[in-house]
């Protein structure tokens, strides 16, 4: 788990020009939106640049010399910047998260989609709540950058411009006096960084550990009641949480020194200039509407300043953002379509192993899972695959569906090899019912048909029918509609792979895979399953793997795996009548014959 942790470290630098090409890529799509913001950004830093100067005009050149309808007139012409500023603001602000929000809908929806072309071995090398937090939390962090860290940087940068210009042209020597506080300003700016970049990633790996700890304890909640370990894991949790607590006061710390000391520094800016610049009024040497001016202009100065330190914190988080996207996004996809995929079409349900020798562990040619596995199935047979836990059953299935690839060997369908037809054209054709069942948060119509248009409503209750789940949804408050919570919590094991059942019907595969399908029911269901069964297969090559060997006496033939072998293969009768492995755990479970 600390692996994981490491990498939502923020790590690396604040600006790295490699990463910001690719993110820009993404707005390629809206130059236009993002040019627009930037020179609405220009023409808004000019605006707020002639608020002070206007204040200048009106002093010395009518307030001083009591010009009332000159006045009226400055204060006509500061009104109506107000409002262009106000409406101009508005506008940009507008325009660049919408922007904003465009860019990182495309950039979740390209990760999304590349998630979801992943093979199954990457989601056994990655956790979900990465995966998620990659697809929410960091894209999120992107947007912050491009609507309020760089586009309003490069604000910022303009009105620091503007303004060190506006001092210069007003009185220069006033303005290097002013300018002596920025060197104390820009090492303090320097030492609040430093520190709060590490604050906050220490931050981030707490909140991590946080979260992690959170999801772990919280699922297996049942596991910790049941042996109390309520009062050690409420132990563990404090702990990780006063870590998380010390470190949120440690940056609290550093915000309440900094930001202050902008203001410390902007106060003696103002006070030098009212003691200098009041002296040289005194004495005739500058007029009094500069010296308001330079005052305005200096309070003005200091908050782009206070904005650049948090900018720097953004901009950090997001490279370490962009870094982990870009990343999973060049995670090539290990299995992928052949250059020129076969379709399939008119789909038989001929099924061959050739020699298939198979290993999760590519790199190593010692851990076989599968060895020299070889059969046939006709379209139309069905066949059981049993053996003990670990002798590669459910990697068979794994490797028909190809969420796998096998190293050697061969597997086809119809005489073609698998490796050869399109992905979703193969899986469209085989219908699988795992052992863990998953529903979606939904109804339970929509769990039968998943979205799928094409499956009538009428379909769905001939399959719900025809595997003996209707009886029981019909009884539900909403039947069909009756609501399904997050992994189906408020259905039985056996409600919910009846629901299964009903769906792998309604989609109406050639080829038919069952996987320990009847292990989590109870007799009563097992036994409506087993009917059930034997409409489900007829007509389709099916496998079916199962402990359970009642659930199998019926198969065209049962092929036996001992340690990544076939040891036996045969019907039932002639199986037992071998005296193998197979009468052997016939034996365990029965007793007799």
């Amino acid at each position: 788990m600390q692996a994981n942790l490491h990498e939502d470290e923020i790590i690396g630098k604040a600006y790295d020009a490699r990463l910001m090409r690719r993110l820009l890529s993404f707005f390629e799509p809206y130059k236009k939106q993002l040019t627009i913001s930037i020179l609405l950004l220009i023409v808004i830093s000019i605006l707020n640049l002639s608020g002070p100067y206007l204040t200048k005009i009106a002093i010395d050149n009518y307030i001083l010399n009591g010009d009332w309808s000159g006045l009226n007139f400055v204060m006509a012409v500061y009104f109506m910047v107000l409002l262009l500023t106000f409406s101009l603001q508005y506008a940009q602000v507008y325009i660049m998260q919408l922007t904003g929000q465009r860019a990182m809908y495309d950039i979740r929806v390209k990760l999304f989609a590349h998630i979801e072309k992943m093979s199954l071995s990457f989601f056994n090398n990655n956790p979900i709540g990465r995966l998620v937090t990659r697809v929410v939390n960091d894209i999120e962090v992107l947007n912050e950058m491009f609507t309020q860290g760089i586009v309003v940087a490069i604000g910022d940068l303009l009105t620091l411009i503007g303004i060190a210009i506006a001092l210069l042209i007003l009185n220069l020597k006033l303005a290097l006096l002013t300018f002596i506080v920025l060197p104390p300003l820009l090492y303090a700016t320097k030492f609040y960084r430093d520190r709060a970049r590490d604050s906050y990633r220490n931050i981030r790996t707490n909140l991590a550990k946080l979260n992690s700890y959170l999801q772990e304890n919280i699922g297996g909640m049942s596991t910790v009641q049941v042996f109390n370990r309520e009062d050690e894991n409420f132990k563990r949790f404090d702990r990780i949480n006063i870590e998380n607590r010390d470190e949120q006061m440690r940056s609290l710390i550093y915000n309440a020194i900094y930001f202050p000391s902008i203001e410390f520094f902007s106060a003696i800016a103002v006070g030098v200039i009212i003691w200098h610049g009041g002296g040289e009024a005194i004495r005739g040497g500058i007029q009094l509407g500069v010296l308001v001016a330079f005052i305005q202009y200096v309070q003005r100065f200091f908050q782009p300043v206070r904005d650049f330190a948090e900018k720097y914190n953004i901009m950090q988080a997001s490279m370490a953002s962009s870094e982990r996207i870009f990343k999973l996004l060049d995670t090539h996809e290990e299995i992928s379509n052949p250059q020129k995929p076969v379709i399939l079409r008119d789909v038989k349900g001929d099924i061959e192993f050739r020699d298939v020798w198979f290993s999760y562990n590519h790199t190593s040619s010692e851990d076989y899972i599968l060895k020299g596995i070889s059969f046939h199935l006709k379209a139309g047979e069905s066949a059981a695959i049993v053996g003990a836990t670990g002798a590669g059953k459910t990697s068979i299935i794994n490797l028909l569906g190809r969420f796998y690839d096998i190293q050697k060997g061969s597997i086809l369908i119809d005489n073609i090899d698998i490796r050869d037809i399109d992905k979703k054209s193969l899986r469209r054709n085989i219908g699988i019912v795992l052992q863990d069942v998953f529903l979606f948060a939904g109804d339970i119509e929509n769990n039968i048909r998943l979205g799928e248009e094409g499956i009538s409503i009428e379909k769905v209750y001939e399959s719900a029918e025809i595997v003996n789940a209707h009886r029981f949804i019909e009884r539900l408050p909403k039947g069909y509609k009756e609501d399904v919570q997050e992994r189906g919590s408020t259905l039985s094991l056996g409600q919910k792979q009846l629901i299964s059942f009903a769906r792998v019907l309604a989609f109406n595969p050639k080829i038919l895979i069952l996987d320990e399908a009847t292990s989590s029911v109870d007799t009563e269901t097992e036994i409506l399953i087993r009917e059930a069964l034997r409409k489900l297969i007829k007509n389709r090559t099916s496998i079916i793997i199962a402990h359970r060997l009642s659930t199998i006496r019926y198969v065209d033939k049962i092929i036996v795996i001992h340690d990544g072998k076939i040891v036996e293969m045969g019907n039932h009768e002639e199986l037992l009548k071998n005296n193998g492995m197979y009468h052997n755990l016939y034996q365990l479970q029965f007793g007799t014959r």
